[in-house]
């Protein structure tokens, strides 16, 4: 439960961040669209000059009224667009902010994947060893081994199937056929140092491949899934 609430943390935390940020940008554009003043305040003043001059009979008078009349329809034309183009701008940005929220969510998810995989370890569906042919064959990949090689997974590949952990002196000893207290656990780590080298994948090998501190090696699958030719 508590890794499972580790992987969720990542997420959760893109969520949060994300609802922040929509509140804040929501938050600004009520404020935005509040402040602004209304179009029409403009031609309201001048309606409000013209009703409290009614005794101007000055030709330049009046035409000077027109004139701020005539202004303030512009300006309500200009204020009006304005308001459009802040009104695009504003939803521009929330597109801009849902799209990061998605790759930042699949980013959090694909991290998440990895992590499990990680931590799980390395997923064996079949093992096939081929003596004859010096072959290795770990689920879709093919390997050629040496004869070193080839015995020492074999080895390996039987204690699993007895659900043993082989030592180094163990592993020396069945290969090479002496008596235990005959052989070194130098000698068989050796072994599977070249057995990894001719793996060639150096994810695959560490992870197929397990050693157990004071113990010995494993192979890390399932017994089910090894089939010996």
């Amino acid at each position: 439960m508590a890794e499972k609430k580790t992987l969720a943390q990542p997420g959760r935390l893109v969520m949060a961040g994300g609802g922040f940020v929509l509140l804040v940008l929501v938050v600004a554009a009520v404020v935005m669209f509040v402040s602004l003043p209304d179009a029409n305040v403009f031609n309201d003043r001048v309606a409000q000059i013209f009703a409290e001059n009614d005794a101007l009979v000055n030709p330049n008078e009046i035409n000077l009224l027109m004139v701020l009349g005539q202004s303030g329809t512009t300006f309500a034309e200009v204020l009006s667009s304005y308001r459009l183009i802040i009104l695009v701008l504003l939803v521009l940005a929330f597109c801009l902010l849902l799209s990061s929220l998605y790759f930042l969510m699949t980013n959090a998810a694909l991290n998440q994947h990895l992590l499990q995989i990680e931590r799980a370890g390395l997923h064996i569906t079949a093992l096939e060893l081929n003596r004859a042919q010096k072959l290795v064959s770990i689920n879709s990949m093919e390997f050629s081994l040496t004869d070193n090689a080839l015995e020492t997974l074999s080895v390996l590949c039987e204690a699993r199937l007895d659900d043993e952990i082989i030592s180094g002196v163990e592993l020396e000893a069945a290969i090479s056929g002496r008596r235990a207290e005959e052989c070194e656990e130098a000698a068989g780590a050796t072994r599977i140092k070249r057995l990894r080298d001719h793996l060639g994948n150096q994810l695959l090998s560490q992870l197929l491949i397990r050693h157990v501190s004071r113990e010995g090696y494993m192979l890390t699958i399932s017994p089910d899934v090894i089939r010996l030719r």
